[in-house]
């Protein structure tokens, strides 16, 4: 697989296309926003720039990884000769079914269909497609340049082939991939999102405030980043996508999406993406303090 195509231009697809276009591939980036496109060439070429100053990249490396990446807005003509597409659009299960019929309509025979989906049945995507068999889930994290485990997810009709093909490739990428099997938010999304939303009921009942929280679970768990930081960075629209994925996939009162996190995406505020959710966000420094709401 030497032919690279990723449906997607946003946080996770620039990030994958950046990985893949560094390790030699060469990359069709696509996405049916223009200024989309253009902003991930950009997002990619200042991380690269952040590689060369700390000495992880050599200043060639910055344009020969660049030049590997071509920015397209069609997937019929985008995929056409690629070995793997890497479907990152946004976690919306309507939207990435349309996008795998599309992708199974135009893509060669051969070619291995994954969604970087991080809690949407691979199962059903895969029912949308000629080759539910060549079908598989390639859930990266974010930062994708950065962090390294890349969750490989088999859907039920998933080959061993495929499957070893891609724990394989992921290798091949510097990452460490795990193998799991497909049910609603796998193994990462169904331990961490009940956590983020318990610390969002934790808020929302008074028991402590956001830096309180987040200061708990940093100082006394050794997490890096606390939850309801970490429900920012990685943005509450899709905090409770996850949520609802698990409660109507196990119908288990556990799952429901707090109140809270309803009301704040119904508001727009998104964490780090919209510059206010738990944190208000310096649009330049990106320095946080807790938002305005949380100091009533």
């Amino acid at each position: 697989m030497k032919k690279i195509a990723v449906i997607g231009a946003g946080t996770m697809g620039n990030g994958i296309a950046h990985v893949f276009a560094m390790k030699g591939y060469a990359v069709n980036l696509i996405d049916v926003s223009e200024s989309a496109l253009d902003k991930a060439i950009a997002t990619i070429s200042k991380n690269l720039d952040r590689m060369i100053a700390k000495g992880k990249l050599e200043e060639s490396g910055r344009a020969e990884t660049l030049g590997r990446i071509t920015s397209m807005t069609s997937i019929a003509s985008g995929v056409t000769d690629r070995d793997l597409i890497v479907e990152a659009a946004t976690e919306n299960p309507d939207l990435k079914r349309k996008i795998f019929q599309e992708m199974d309509a135009h893509a060669p025979a051969h070619a291995i269909l994954a969604t970087n989906t991080s809690s949407i049945s691979i199962t059903w995507i895969a029912a949308a497609t000629n080759r539910p068999d060549q079908v598989i889930g390639m859930h990266f994290m974010n930062p994708v340049p950065v962090m390294k485990l890349v969750e490989v997810i088999r859907g039920y009709a998933t080959s061993d082939d495929v499957s070893s093909r891609i724990m394989s490739l992921s290798e091949g990428l510097g990452k460490i991939p795990v193998e799991v099997n497909d049910y609603p938010g796998f193994v990462a999304n169904r331990i961490l999102m009940p956590m983020i939303n318990e610390a969002i009921e934790t808020l929302f009942e008074g028991v402590g405030g956001v830096d309180e929280i987040d200061q708990v679970m940093k100082l006394g768990m050794a997490h890096p980043m606390g939850p309801l930081q970490l429900a920012d960075f990685i943005g509450l629209d899709v905090c409770l996508s996850i949520m609802k994925v698990l409660h109507d996939g196990f119908g288990r009162p556990k799952y429901a999406p707090c109140p809270l996190l309803v009301n704040m995406v119904a508001a727009g505020k998104l964490g780090i993406k919209s510059g206010e959710g738990f944190y208000r966000y310096d649009p330049v420094t990106r320095e946080k303090e807790v938002a305005p709401f949380f100091k009533r």
